[in-house]
């Protein structure tokens, strides 16, 4: 049987909810994070830590597929640990219910019914978040943002997640799709986005547009690929967002260059979003974000260079997150635990 486990909209829970409970008092949670390349799943203890994890493909656009790795996942985790409930971080849009992820650009998701069809192939209450909301979560909870009332998150994968917390509550917006800061148009006309557009944000400062821009250079064979090439045995098509950025951080110059470029790309979008929603922090994490200073310094100048009133403003910190990839795992399962003990504490 289904337990009842109605749907949440995140910005519900707020600070009294999250209050200093330690783990040990709470109920295990599993989180999982879908991404466009990869499903990470870990138990999680009340204080954000997580007691183990296992991760697998993302088995291509087959919904049904995705959503066989997770009682995959959860199967194996849950024959391991005691587990009260499960939340889920998706790449996507979700309505303010909870209920339906309605638009997903990188995976098949379109208007589908995800709580309730995980709540019946699991057997456990499920909530479901957008991952870079149940990522800023994690960071206000346990992370780089546990100091600040209004932040925003920017997660740099497959394309570019983001969030606003404002005092404590995630801001969803009116229709449940705020935080699509990936999907501003930066580039009238440019490079075609997975949603539809042209010249959106992640087309320029994500781990896909990293890997286009090195592949491009090496399929036309500039002297400048030569070391990106080698690194793949001369195979341009596997020229991806991580092994540019790994071949920069071991200081591959033009690995290390278009790095920079896709920093400059980041900080000129981050400049946008301080111009609309004026937040103390930026906290930037994601695959993309293991380039440390070499992304984020370009980044921290562009956004310097752009910033409407610079000079005379106050300029918002743009900082790592301190849970680095396992933020929207960690942020789902907390979510999900903090909506199981509230309807526990109401049933009461």
């Amino acid at each position: 049987m289904v337990l009842p486990f109605p749907a949440i909209h995140p910005a519900t829970i707020d600070s009294a909810a999250s209050g200093p409970v330690r783990g040990a008092q709470q109920p295990l949670a599993i989180g999982i994070d879908i991404g466009g390349t990869k499903v990470a799943a870990g138990v999680v203890n009340g204080d954000g830590e997580i007691l183990a994890e296992l991760r697998r493909s993302t088995p291509g656009r087959d919904a049904r597929a995705v959503e066989q790795v997770i009682v995959e996942l959860v199967a194996e985790l849950a024959a391991r640990h005691d587990i009260g409930a499960v939340g889920i971080g998706a790449a996507g849009w979700m309505d303010l219910a909870g209920d339906n992820v309605v638009f997903s650009p990188h995976l098949a998701w379109r208007d589908e019914p995800l709580r309730d069809t995980m709540e019946t192939l699991l057997q456990r209450p499920v909530l479901i978040s957008n991952d870079a909301d149940a990522a800023a979560w994690a960071e206000w909870r346990f992370g780089a943002g546990r100091s600040h009332n209004r932040l925003i998150m920017l997660t740099l994968g497959t394309g570019i997640g983001g969030a606003l917390m404002i005092d404590g509550r995630i801001e969803r917006g009116s229709f449940g799709m705020a935080g699509e800061f990936g999907h501003q148009i930066i580039m009238p006309g440019g490079h075609r986005c997975e949603c539809g557009n042209r010249g959106c944000w992640e087309q320029y400062a994500s781990g896909n547009a990293l890997g286009r821009e090195g592949r491009e250079l090496a399929k036309k064979q500039s002297p400048m690929a030569a070391g990106l090439l080698t690194a793949v045995g001369g195979r341009h098509k596997e020229i991806t967002g991580n092994v540019v950025t790994e071949l920069a951080l071991a200081g591959e110059p033009t690995a290390m260059e278009l790095v920079a470029e896709v920093g400059d790309w980041l900080g000129l979008g981050i400049a946008n979003l301080a111009a609309a929603l004026d937040p103390a922090l930026f906290i930037v994490g994601g695959g993309l974000s293991a380039a440390g200073d070499l992304i984020f310094e370009p980044a921290r100048r562009a956004f310097s260079r752009n910033l409407t009133g610079r000079g005379y403003r106050q300029e918002a910190l743009i900082t790592a997150a301190q849970l680095g990839p396992v933020a929207g795992l960690v942020g789902a399962a907390d979510l999900a635990r903090q909506r199981l003990t509230a309807d526990a504490d109401a049933d009461a």
